[in-house]
């Protein structure tokens, strides 16, 4: 009678030391790192968008990266791979060169983020604005979709 319980207690001592929480390694792929992971690289490539600088974006994008425009109406325009879609920027800040987002709000959840923005620049020389939101997904620390949508 003593040898079943003996195993019983045996197989629970040792089964509450394999899933003791002392015992599992906190790597740095919890929730909370990877919302700030998420968080760091979306603030980033905001930062280099504002100042049109296509190369640095370049730097931030994953190669098989995807962005989809808001235009034309009404589903926008899909560009994929990092090299179309440096290109598209490229030629988008030089005909908006004087266009800035600012971000309202931003939302992290793990490796997706959304970015509640206004777009503002000068339109027939008077200021100009529009709001949309972005949908971020992040991998490895770049950018692997920006998905645009706007009001209007």
């Amino acid at each position: 009678m003593m040898r079943p319980l003996f195993v019983v207690m045996c197989s629970v001592f040792l089964l509450g030391r394999l899933l003791s929480p002392a015992e599992v390694s906190m790597s740095d792929h919890t929730p909370q790192s990877a919302d700030q992971a998420t968080k760091t690289a979306v603030e980033t490539f905001n930062e280099a968008f504002n100042r049109h600088d296509a190369d640095a974006l370049s730097a931030l994008l994953t190669d098989d990266t995807v962005f989809e425009d808001t235009s034309p109406q009404p589903d926008g325009r899909r560009v994929e791979g990092k090299a179309a879609v440096v290109e598209f920027w490229r030629a988008w800040f030089q005909r908006n060169a004087d266009s800035h987002f600012d971000a309202e709000e931003m939302i992290v959840s793990g490796n997706r983020a959304t970015v509640l923005w206004v777009y503002r620049k000068m339109r027939n020389g008077q200021p100009w604005h529009l709001r949309g939101v972005d949908v971020f997904t992040v991998r490895d620390g770049k950018i692997a979709a920006k998905l645009a949508y706007v009001k209007g």
